[in-house]
């Protein structure tokens, strides 16, 4: 529902050889900087209190498809990101049958099919009811794909996705605004879409220094007591015309695009279009915004509380989401489980995991953005070509701000 002329596909597992995706319909004529591309798969690995796997992972997307001498060719965009943790796991993870007829290895060695076999399900995780679903005897089958491993993809995905925006004048931020119970002030005024730009030199990509430090402090407690966090982050658009989306059809409505795929995101489970639960409890002479004569423009807008969109539609204020992330369901003091095979309560299996992963998923945040916003120019605008793609959008603009022509 959230793509309607982009097609978006991954393939892979955390531990197998590498990722895979697959991205169709952009316009050909495209500039795309493969280089940019991997430093945002960069920014996804940064960030305090991510574990070990970022430590052996160095990610880099291998274009194979779609893009020819630094430009786009109209034909699908495909690329690979190996995965290097694949050499500890090639006897685990292999695609063919093993000796004993793909059950397990004998032995009980470490690396052997048998020794990682999980049978107790983490709670919070797709283990049990990926397990029950698809009828696996062995959880692993389930964990692999469901591991946030499969971001860097979609990240290497935004990437092509943002370069491509950028050619309309359209640029997605990200910071984060609470880890834990560090947070910046519901008080506090709206970070800028410049600030947001900067926060990668923070390493919890926090806008607000003295936050920054609280939440720092947040994460080696949490470390210490064995515990995961959670958090917030905030997604802006700046540069974003008036009419992306449409309030004609239910799975039209831009916001509903947006929350689809913010909520696709391993470990989100909310989201926020401007303040809305603050306006939520305002009378409405408060929550909206209203519409004044323009200087530059026709009309303007003092105010964005509705986070840029209106009746299913941007309406050229900067677009605004907050995301809210559970903290990470696997514990390294685990929870209460059921072992599949014995029916006998047990401790669920640990795994390796990340102490808080919000900074890292602010930047697949963004990349989902990128993809939905895209699409909806591409839908908007069409084009087989940049060129085409920009007379469209051009004339557009031009169309609203003769806006109502008689």
């Amino acid at each position: 529902m959230s793509l309607r002329t982009l097609r978006f596909l991954t393939a892979g597992e955390s531990h197998g050889p590498m990722l895979v995706g697959i991205l169709e319909g952009l316009p050909a004529g495209v500039p795309i900087d493969c280089e940019r591309v991997d430093a945002d798969l960069k920014r996804r690995m940064a960030g305090y209190g991510r574990g070990k796997r970022m430590k052996i992972e160095s990610d880099v997307a291998r274009f194979v498809g779609g893009v020819r001498l630094g430009e786009t060719i109209g034909s699908p965009i495909a690329w690979l990101i190996e995965n290097r943790d694949w050499v500890n796991w090639q006897q685990v993870m292999s695609s063919a049958p093993t000796e004993s007829g793909g059950v397990a290895e004998s032995g009980n060695a470490p690396g052997t099919v048998e020794a990682r076999r999980i049978t107790r399900p983490r709670p919070g995780h797709a283990d049990l009811a990926g397990g029950l679903k698809y009828d696996r005897k062995d959880l692993r089958d389930i964990l692999e794909r469901a591991s946030a491993r499969e971001t860097a993809s979609r990240v290497a995905a935004g990437a092509v996705a943002r370069q491509f925006l950028e050619c309309l004048g359209i640029k997605v931020a990200s910071h984060v605004t609470r880890i834990g119970a560090a947070a910046r002030a519901e008080s506090a005024p709206p970070v800028s879409f410049a600030a947001a730009l900067a926060v990668d030199e923070s390493p919890v990509r926090c806008a607000d220094a003295d936050v920054a430090e609280a939440m720092v402090a947040a994460i080696d407690s949490a470390h210490n007591d064995l515990e995961t966090l959670g958090g917030t982050f905030e997604i802006i658009a700046a540069g974003v015309p008036v009419g992306l989306g449409s309030h004609v059809q239910w799975d039209r409505r831009l916001e509903a695009r947006l929350g689809h795929a913010l909520l696709s995101i391993q470990a989100q489970k909310g989201v926020e279009i401007g303040p809305a639960a603050w306006c939520a409890s305002q009378p409405g002479s408060r929550a909206h915004d209203a519409i004044l004569p323009g200087a530059s423009e026709r009309f303007a807008r003092p105010s964005n509380k509705a986070g840029g969109t209106e009746g299913g539609m941007t309406y050229g204020g900067e677009l605004r989401l907050t995301v809210y992330m559970k903290p990470l369901a696997t514990l390294r003091q685990p929870l209460p489980s059921v072992d599949i095979e014995s029916g006998e309560p047990v401790d669920a299996v640990v795994q390796r995991s990340d102490v808080c992963a919000v900074p890292a998923a602010a930047v697949v945040g963004e990349a989902m953005v990128a993809l939905v916003l895209a699409d909806a120019c591409l839908e908007k605008f069409g084009g087989d070509s940049l060129r085409e793609t920009r007379r469209n959008y051009e004339g557009y603009l031009q169309q609203m701000a003769n806006y109502p022509e008689r």
